[in-house]
């Protein structure tokens, strides 16, 4: 099981995450969004509808045919669509994503300490690669740990 953790300090979540559903999705995966805050994942809907004129990313939030969709949006970690990917879009950690093949977490400087801590706990868990992508100065990630 991989998990990856995004610091966000120069590129948005909104550039950085529809970036990994593509990737995702071009590889034949399913990916599984999830926040708890009902505003973020309504803005990450009408994101992922518009936020590139030349590509088209399948997805829809809980509640609308879960099974069918490639990318789901949610409040909860429950994999309705099959997924293996799952991306933590609000901040938080939860050990949920250890059920998945993959887990994106993405966080910001307000949330740095939570992810340290998730990070130290994970250390202790066998079978879990982390690894930590923090952006250069230009805003390319790079693998920092």
């Amino acid at each position: 099981m991989q998990v990856d953790f995004y610091h966000l300090t120069v590129t948005p979540l909104e550039r950085a995450l529809p970036q990994i559903a593509e990737k995702v999705v071009r590889s034949g995966g399913r990916l599984l969004i999830v926040s708890d805050n009902q505003a973020q994942r309504g803005a990450i809907d009408r994101l992922l509808w518009n936020y590139s004129p030349e590509s088209f990313l399948p997805h829809a939030q809980t509640g609308d045919d879960d099974a069918a969709q490639p990318v789901l949006i949610a409040a909860e970690s429950a994999s309705t669509n099959q997924a293996a990917n799952i991306a933590l879009i609000d901040g938080q950690w939860r050990d949920e994503a250890l059920g998945f093949d993959r887990a994106f977490h993405f966080f910001d400087a307000e949330r740095i300490a939570e992810a340290r801590a998730a990070w130290k706990a994970l250390a202790d868990h066998d079978g879990i690669e982390r690894r930590y992508w923090k952006q250069n100065d230009a805003g390319k990630w790079e693998q920092a740990a």
